[in-house]
């Protein structure tokens, strides 16, 4: 048969042929196929026991590079061997996971999110999303690319007290426009507590944190405020860092406060790693009233012409409680990221936290380009 004869007969033969089945997505009865990259960020531990309670998560693979971490981690958590890799993308190949939960340091979030949205499979990262918005605009490129979901975890994300702080500010809006928020988030610092030594060495690294305590615990200020905003860019940012522990700090800040402004209202975000407590508290001052949540399950609000008093907000939706709830809503397709975890608020806590760093180093108010306007 003459070449020309054999190219038709393939055409004619393509032609006819039935077109591959599409992919099943998995039965919702059966527990979400999860793996977990990286083990240094000490939230790890809390995640994977959370994970291995539920009936709905199945964990397929563990991923650090580091062998002994690696082993230890396996043998903690009863994780059998086969399932234990210090290759990242060997473990995403091998195991085909349904979503991937980041416990990398920040630095390494950009890597992690590349090799699991080319294989097109969705990420959680541990806040904050990336030390710098270059690598916060890595990340994006490659869930684009990848078509997939991304979403930042903040422990306050999931508290019913800011559900309801939205609900009365933002909703129902009982004081008016909101005209200041103040956060304030910190602890003793990560030694005094006694944080994992492999969690403390990039900690207090300001590579792979991207700062002290200006970038672990002023990530949650800036997205809340950013959230209370619509997701608006500031006008522009100033901040102030200091060294209260510089024998046990040597390389990053302790204690930062960082000033946001926007144009009809600012806020203030305190950071410290020298607390006495333990504090994740959130005040929001409208022109008519206030309202201030302490911790995850008590609000405050006071309102004209009525006394102070103190509610007790109902609890978050189904898929809206934990991380993990949320990321199996994700990763199922049943619903995309909310506000305060999405892709689009955490871009601009990048910029704010970008910023709040340059001021502190210049000793300068930083402005911010197309102030006050939403991200492209």
């Amino acid at each position: 048969m003459c070449r020309s004869c054999c190219v038709i007969a393939l055409l004619l033969a393509l032609a006819v042929a039935p077109a591959p089945a599409p992919q099943q997505q998995p039965s919702p009865d059966r527990p979400l196929r999860l793996a977990i990259a990286g083990l240094v960020h000490g939230h790890v531990s809390g995640f994977l026991r959370g994970a291995q309670g539920r009936k709905d998560v199945e964990i397929v693979g563990l991923y650090d590079p580091d062998k002994a971490l690696l082993q230890q981690y396996g043998e903690r958590s009863k994780i059998p061997p086969e399932v234990l890799f210090t290759s990242l993308e060997e473990m995403l190949d091998r195991t085909r996971p349904e979503a991937v939960a980041s416990f990398t340091n920040t630095l390494d979030h950009a890597l992690v999110v590349e090799a699991a949205a080319s294989r097109h499979i969705p990420v959680m990262m541990e806040k904050p999303l990336a030390v710098s918005n270059a690598d916060a605009q890595r990340i994006k490129r490659a869930a684009d690319r990848g078509g997939v979901q991304v979403f930042v975890n903040y422990e306050t994300t999931w508290y019913p007290s800011h559900g309801e702080i939205w609900s009365l500010m933002k909703e129902q809006k009982v004081a008016g426009e909101i005209r200041k928020m103040v956060a304030m988030d910190g602890h003793q610092g990560p030694k005094l507590i006694n944080v994992q030594p492999e969690f403390f060495a990039w900690l207090s690294d300001p590579v792979r944190n991207g700062a002290g305590a200006l970038y672990d615990f002023g990530c949650y200020g800036a997205n809340l405020m950013t959230w209370l905003m619509d997701a608006r860019r500031p006008i522009a940012v100033t901040a102030v860092t200091q060294h209260f522990q510089p024998a046990v700090y040597p390389r990053v800040d302790d204690e930062a406060t960082i000033l946001v402004e926007y144009p009809n209202a600012q806020g203030i975000i305190q950071a410290s790693w020298n607390w006495p407590v333990n504090r994740k508290d959130l005040e929001v001052y409208g022109e008519r009233g206030y309202a201030i949540a302490t911790g995850g399950n008590s609000v405050r609000v006071a309102l004209p012409k009525k006394p102070e008093e103190t509610l007790t907000p109902p609890p978050r939706p189904a898929d809206e409680r934990d991380s993990i709830a949320h990321l199996i809503a994700i990763a199922r397709g049943a619903r995309k990221p909310n506000a305060l975890s999405s892709l689009d608020n955490n871009m601009i806590v990048t910029e704010i936290l970008d910023a709040a760093r340059e001021s502190a180093r210049t000793h300068r108010r930083v402005a911010l380009g197309a102030s006050g306007g939403r991200l492209p």
